[in-house]
């Protein structure tokens, strides 16, 4: 499989009462999709899927699976166990309910740290049995475990292993060393959203970006841009989009997407289950301001 361009990882919205608000998900899904993401993932950090009820979680699945058969887009889907063996039965139970993912989202072990050679393991087995490609999600701020460049090149060969969500919060010694010698087939997508235009430029394959919820088009833009050759456009827009992701993280993700667009009518609240709380109304609407001047 080939994964490129700007891939949304959808929110999980909420009614007035606390459920999930699955229409407004599914509308959601639909304008993205229509802004010109490539793809969506479900049940990635930014839905909160561990604030949600098994229910709760393959219901956003089935909303998203079914915008992405829609539109031919990519659906991948965020695997969560505590171990190996959890993970496996995670990413076996994704194929068997959603015969059309195109991927599994798995984290490196958290917590455990389990060093490298315990985390190349861990996708090696991984990889030998599970039903879907796999993109690892890279994240040692929360995760607790760093990587080098030479053990990401190790797990970046490894067959059935298709990607990985760079987010380490910058553009690090390690990331260009995998953009180097990274093998055919395996894409770098930043999950930084800030760096986003950096890591395209020297030769990342797209991003999975919060902030793409807020201006979907303009991400693909400048993804566009830069795979074209238009450095003068690609470098003017990712000035302006970096100031808009930076303001999407003021406060923890993704209290500030979900006020943006509660405050434009596109999600009946800006909630978020605790222990997350929701963005603060300066918080909002300086990203609202930032969308607002995309435009100008």
């Amino acid at each position: 499989m080939e994964l490129t361009g700007i891939h949304v990882p959808l929110i999980t919205p909420f009614a007035a009462d606390g459920s999930v608000a699955l229409d407004a998900l599914a509308a959601l899904a639909d304008e993205l999709l229509t802004a010109g993401a490539a793809g969506l993932v479900a049940l990635g950090t930014t839905g909160e899927p561990a604030a949600l009820t098994e229910e709760e979680r393959w219901a956003v699945v089935d909303v998203a699976a079914a915008a992405c058969a829609a539109y031919g887009a990519t659906l991948t889907v965020g695997a969560h166990g505590g171990d190996t063996r959890a993970t496996a039965e995670a990413v076996a139970a994704i194929r068997e309910r959603v015969p059309q993912a195109a991927a599994a989202l798995v984290t490196v072990p958290g917590f455990v740290r389990a060093g490298e050679a315990g985390t190349v393991a861990h996708f090696r087995a991984l990889a030998a049995g599970s039903p879907l490609p796999l993109v690892v999600y890279h994240i040692p701020y929360r995760t607790g475990q760093q990587l080098s460049g030479a053990a990401l090149l190790e797990i970046a060969a490894i067959d059935g292993v298709v990607g990985v969500k760079y987010a380490t919060g910058g553009l690090d010694e390690a990331a260009v060393q995998l953009l180097a010698a990274a093998p055919d087939g395996f894409a770098v997508l930043t999950g930084e959203d800030a760096f986003l235009s950096p890591l395209l430029a020297l030769g990342a394959a797209g991003g999975i970006l919060a902030s793409a919820h807020l201006a979907t088009a303009r991400f693909v833009e400048l993804a566009a841009a830069w795979r074209a050759g238009d450095a003068a456009r690609a470098r003017e827009l990712g000035h302006r989009l970096t100031g808009l992701a930076l303001a999407a993280f003021a406060a923890p993700n993704p209290a500030v997407t979900k006020g943006v667009l509660h405050a434009q009518g596109r999600i009946p609240t800006p909630d978020v289950r605790l222990p997350l709380l929701p963005a603060g109304r300066a918080e909002v609407d300086a990203a609202l301001a930032l969308v607002s001047g995309l435009d100008q």
